[in-house]
């Protein structure tokens, strides 16, 4: 089974990530952990790689596409896998279905945790950050005892430049401007699945669940 996962930056996708494969035993493909143990095995690829990463260019999408190959080649991914961050683009996808052709292997299934755009924010944007120990606070949801005041050391607490309003803002839009076709694309081919995220983490989980189960 090859699934993919889509959604927005504060989805929640990294948690129901965990939840997916733990559930079906998958294997969790995520192209940034690709691109790191690539690069930090000096591998042919991950030289490659890291000669565009370190002039802040895109790793072209045959040099992901091979690593990807790669490593749906490991007996770990018997079972089928979960593609996490690629594809982005509708290039991506095609360059994608193009190289498991010949495998006969196809993407069974997309899903797509929705979430609205004022939930993400607050998601994204209420972050707070210790100074001295770093932990990582909410303002709604997971907020200290004390305002402004770390629980664990008494460390002050502030609120990154990452996580503003106007930073969530730009990341979704850049996010949505990428994807949003992208999701067409799949729900014209009748893999796509959307999935409320606006609801708490066992629901979503939950309702992912059933999706994977229907497909497989």
């Amino acid at each position: 089974m090859y699934l993919i996962l889509l959604g927005a930056p504060g989805a929640g996708k990294g948690t129901q990530a965990a939840t997916l494969v733990k559930e079906f035993g998958l294997a969790h493909i995520s192209t940034g952990d690709l691109f790191r143990e690539n690069v930090a095995k000096g591998t042919e690829l991950g030289l490659l790689a890291k000669q565009y990463m370190d002039r802040g260019a895109l790793v072209p999408d045959d040099v992901t596409v091979r690593m990807l190959l790669e490593r749906l080649a490991r007996p770990d991914t018997a079972k089928g896998v979960m593609l996490d961050g690629f594809p982005r683009t509708i290039d991506q996808a095609e360059a994608l279905a193009k190289a498991l052709q010949p495998q006969g292997k196809k993407i069974d299934g997309v899903m797509y945790i929705k979430v609205p755009n004022e939930a993400l924010i607050t998601r994204l944007s209420g972050r707070l950050t210790c100074r001295t120990c770093g932990m990582v606070y909410h303002v709604k949801f997971s907020p200290p005892k004390v305002s402004g005041v770390c629980d664990k050391d008494g460390g002050e607490l502030f609120t990154r430049p990452d996580d503003t309003v106007e930073t969530a803002k730009k990341r979704l839009d850049v996010y949505f401007a990428q994807t949003s076709p992208l999701i067409e694309y799949y729900t014209t081919r009748g893999v796509l699945t959307e999935i409320n995220g606006d609801q708490d983490v066992d629901a979503v989980g939950a309702e992912l669940v059933k999706a994977v189960e229907a497909i497989g």
